[in-house]
C-alpha cells in the first residue's frame, strides 16, 4: 500500500500552485503586525484555510483576500516566495510551477515589474537557503477574469519581456460570470512572447469554460474537472494531448465534486487523456502534495503503476525546456520505477 512516508522521499513535481494560496498563517500574523492590522493565528486560519466543501467556487475564492491583503509590498512577496520554496523541498518537491496574479498585487504602489521581480528574488532567497536540494521553480503569470482585457494584454507583454524564470501564462477568476474569449488578445502577446500557455476552467458547472480556452491553443487546463460531462470534449483533450492540472482536494471544496472518492481522475487517466495531481494552494486546501499524491491515489483506486506514470507526468508535462527538465525526468523514473519494483516484491 502506498504511504506517505515513501512518498514524501520520492522526486515530486506540481505544475498548479497558487503562491497567494500557499501563504503560511504564522506568516501572514507578523505581515499584518507590520501594517498595523490586528491578526491572532487562529483568526488567520480562519480566514486563509477553506471549509471542506464550499457552495462553490466564488465561495472558496474568498478564502484568498486575506493574503492578497498582505502581499503588497515587494518584502512580503519576497518573503512568501521564499518560504514556498522552502516547503517544497521540505517534502521532495523537486520541480514547481508557482503562479500568481501580479495585478492583484498593485493597492500599495507596486508595478507590475516590480511584483514579478520581488517574486523572481524571493526564489533566488529560497535557493540560497536551501542550497543543493532548491527545487528548480518556474513562475506562471496569472491574468485575471474580471479586468479589463486591454490591462491582461500588457500584464502578458511585460511578462514575457522579463523573461526566466517566468515561463507561462494564466488565466484565472469566477469562472461563472467571467468567459474567457475577451482575453483572447492576451494569450496571443502571450504566446508571441515565448509564454506556454496555460487557463483555468473547468470549476463551475458545464463544459462551455473549458472548450472557451481551448482556443487559446493552451497546452495545459489548470482543472478542467468539468470536462467529462461530454465525451467529446473528453476525446478532444486525448487528441489534443492537453494535459488537465487536477487538485481533487481544490475540487472538492469547490464542490465541483462530491468528495474525492467521487473524482474523475483516474477515469481521465486510463481513457487516455494526460493528467497530473497537484494542491492549488496549500494554505487553502489544507494539504501538501504528498498528501494530495497520496489520498487521491486511495480514494479513487489507483494502482501503483498509474499513480507513478501520472507523478511524472508531472515532470513530462513542465513548461520547462526540455533540456532542464530531462536529467529531472529520468531522475524522478528511476527513484519510481525502484519503488514500484520494491512494492511488487513486498
Amino acid at each position: 500500500m502506498v504511504s506517505l512516508d515513501v512518498v514524501r522521499r520520492l522526486p515530486k513535481a506540481e505544475l498548479h500552485l497558487h503562491l497567494d494560496g500557499s501563504l503560511r498563517p504564522a506568516t501572514a500574523v507578523e505581515l499584518a503586525d507590520a501594517i498595523g492590522m490586528p491578526l491572532t493565528l487562529e483568526d488567520a486560519e480562519h480566514r486563509m484555510v477553506g471549509p471542506e466543501r464550499c457552495t462553490d467556487q466564488a465561495e472558496l475564492l474568498t478564502f484568498f483576500d486575506l493574503p492578497i491583503a498582505l502581499l503588497q509590498t515587494s518584502e512580503a512577496l519576497e518573503r512568501a516566495t521564499a518560504e514556498l520554496v522552502e516547503d517544497l523541498a521540505l517534502e521532495g518537491v523537486r520541480y514547481a510551477e508557482v503562479r500568481w496574479a501580479p495585478r492583484l498585487h498593485l493597492e500599495r504602489g507596486l508595478s507590475i515589474d516590480a511584483v514579478i521581480e520581488a517574486v523572481a528574488t524571493g526564489i533566488a532567497r529560497g535557493a540560497a537557503a536551501r542550497g543543493p536540494t532548491t527545487p528548480l521553480i518556474g513562475l506562471i503569470v496569472t491574468a485575471m477574469r474580471q479586468h479589463p482585457p486591454q490591462a491582461n494584454v500588457d500584464l502578458a507583454e511585460r511578462s514575457a519581456q522579463f523573461g526566466a524564470p517566468v515561463i507561462g501564462f494564466d488565466l484565472a477568476g469566477p469562472e461563472a460570470t467571467w468567459p474567457a474569449p475577451p482575453h483572447a488578445a492576451a494569450f496571443n502577446a502571450a504566446r508571441d512572447g515565448g509564454l506556454a500557455l496555460t487557463a483555468h476552467a473547468g470549476e463551475a458547472p458545464g463544459v462551455a469554460r473549458v472548450r472557451e480556452v481551448l482556443d487559446f491553443g493552451v497546452r495545459r487546463v489548470a482543472h478542467g474537472v468539468t470536462a467529462t460531462e461530454d465525451p467529446d470534449l473528453v476525446a478532444l483533450l486525448r487528441d489534443r494531448d492537453i494535459t488537465l492540472d487536477l487538485c481533487p482536494t481544490s475540487n472538492v471544496q469547490a464542490a465541483v465534486v462530491a468528495d474525492l472518492a467521487s473524482h474523475p481522475l483516474a477515469a481521465l487517466h486510463r481513457s487516455g487523456v494526460s493528467v497530473t495531481i497537484s494542491t492549488d494552494d496549500r494554505t487553502v486546501t489544507r494539504t501538501t502534495l504528498t498528501d494530495e499524491l497520496v489520498q487521491t491515489a486511495l480514494a479513487v483506486g489507483l494502482t501503483d503503476d498509474e499513480l507513478a506514470a501520472i507523478a511524472l507526468n508531472g515532470f513530462r508535462r513542465a513548461f520547462a525546456p526540455p533540456m532542464v527538465m530531462q536529467p529531472l525526468i529520468a531522475s524522478a523514473a528511476l527513484a519510481w520505477d525502484a519503488w514500484r519494483s520494491e512494492a511488487s516484491i513486498s
